[in-house]
């Protein structure tokens, strides 16, 4: 049996423009293919991280439902970055921004040191050093 590879999640958005905007400024995604869809009139996004366009991407459609998220919901988008520092000019440019749900903050490992920050939908976007992951993976 084939082993199946990841390579997008989708989620709807109220408004495509303002989403695909949020997900330029805070995470470098770029756009690489939109359109709309003519029988229902959805405006579809995918984006990118610069050089993994054939990787991995991120759907966006238009039209979708007002979410509210929970107190204590921690579902999330998750991306690493190189140092601390980056992810505290994460946190006060979304605290600028009055879209930072969960401050820096340091949680034992594999968590690392954290932020999270509400897409214009209310998705919480996590920006994270000193995982298992990406950037400032441990050796």
């Amino acid at each position: 049996m084939a082993r199946p590879v990841m390579t997008h999640v989708a989620l709807h958005c109220r408004d495509l423009a303002k989403s695909v905007a949020f997900y330029r400024e805070f995470c470098g995604l770029l756009p690489v293919h939109e359109r709309r869809d003519p029988a229902t009139g959805a405006a579809v996004a995918w984006l990118a991280e610069p050089g993994r366009e054939k990787e991995f991407i991120f759907v966006l459609v238009s039209g979708g439902p007002e979410r509210s998220r929970a107190e204590r919901d921690y579902s999330h988008l998750g991306f690493a970055l190189e140092s601390r520092a980056a992810v505290d000019a994460v946190a006060e440019r979304a605290r600028r921004a009055d879209c930072l749900i969960w401050p820096a903050r340091e949680e034992p490992y594999p968590v690392g040191y954290y932020c999270g920050i509400a897409d214009p939908d209310g998705n919480a976007v996590e920006f994270s050093y000193g995982q298992p992951l990406g950037p400032g993976a441990e050796p």
